[in-house]
């Protein structure tokens, strides 16, 4: 059935697309039972103290996107390698990552690699755009629950990056690689920043899931004010709280956003590299505002939660009285007849 609904409605992914579509002067049009999203979530790098247009031309660019719950890597490597990609080889204890070479690339200047993170993250460094739009079409049939391709496009990452001399760094928004460096290194480097653009493009998914949870609970605060009766069953309010456990299980137990993974622990050149770039996309704040609203969310559906225990609890109390009623009635009833 998956299958078919994708035949009928073909996913293009393409930024130039979705741009034209949510241009910033016009407000998009909501699709029929579709919510419109308010705005990226993304690090958009400050424009302040950046490279000029001129020179922002002759960068080459890394981007970023979060396209699934996850990826089946093993039937993926196999596709691509079919399609006549090339797989690279990292290191034995970085694990869960696909990287894939290409000798299609954007500008001269550098390779073409494409890391596919099993969380359902892809980082593009230097690929043509008509081979960056073929890897999607492919990546599709390797997903598993994929997004909607307007909010992956959306809450993607784009930072430009050249090869310089001097040491590896983010520097105004930009990452500059060390052209002194081998293909071994310079692909573990790239692995670093990549790690940390998928855990934000990741968290951004997160974040708009915890938005729409949000407004779909925002009306109960008021109905509980005005002494209304909510009319949530307890059904819908176990549905609820399993939501809101769901997120907060991928955010804090399923991501690397809470610690360093275990690869940097003994490589600290790539740890500086990881945290820098983690740091400018303000990880670390962003996941603290989610766990704020995650807890008063909690509070919330506790309270839910209570307030229906409460009512079914009313109800017994009153089945019992109408029931020693009766019973006291029917008593009455063979003293006086």
């Amino acid at each position: 059935m998956l299958s078919k609904c994708r035949s009928e409605q073909k996913r293009l992914y393409s930024p130039d697309i979705v741009k034209s579509i949510l241009k910033p002067s016009v407000k998009p049009a909501a699709l029929p039972g579709k919510r419109v999203p308010k705005g990226p979530r993304t690090k958009q790098p400050s424009r302040s103290n950046q490279p000029s247009l001129n020179e922002d031309k002759d960068m080459m660019q890394c981007i970023a996107f979060a396209t699934a719950d996850q990826y089946h890597l093993p039937t993926l490597c196999h596709d691509l390698i079919h399609h006549g990609f090339q797989e690279m080889d990292l290191p034995r204890d970085a694990s869960n990552v696909l990287v894939i070479s290409t000798d299609k690339t954007a500008k001269p200047d550098d390779d073409a690699l494409m890391f596919f993170f099993r969380e359902g993250s892809v980082v593009f460094w230097n690929v043509e755009e008509k081979t960056l739009k073929r890897v999607m079409r492919i990546l599709e049939h390797h997903e598993i629950q994929p997004y909607e391709v307007a909010l992956v496009h959306w809450e993607n990452e784009e930072i430009n990056y050249t090869v310089e001399e001097g040491n590896t760094k983010l520097e105004r928004g930009n990452f500059i690689l060390n052209d002194q460096m081998n293909q071994d290194e310079a692909l573990l480097e790239k692995f670093a920043f990549s790690n940390a653009l998928c855990l934000s493009v990741k968290l951004a998914i997160w974040e708009v899931s915890l938005d729409n949870f949000v407004e779909s609970i925002q009306s109960i605060p008021e109905t509980l004010k005005s002494g209304k009766r909510v009319k949530l069953s307890s059904a819908e309010v176990m549905q609820k709280i399993g939501e809101l456990f769901t997120l907060r299980h991928c955010i804090n137990l399923r991501s690397d956003l809470l610690i360093t993974p275990d690869f940097y622990w003994d490589r600290e050149n790539l740890e500086k590299l990881y945290e820098k770039t983690c740091q400018f996309l303000s990880i670390n704040r962003r996941v603290n505002v989610v766990n704020e609203k995650l807890e008063h969310c909690t509070q919330l559906t506790d309270l839910m939660r209570s307030h229906l225990s409460e009512k079914h609890s009313l109800r017994l109390e009153w089945m019992i009285v109408i029931l020693i009623t009766i019973e006291v009635l029917f008593e009455l009833s063979k003293m006086i007849f």
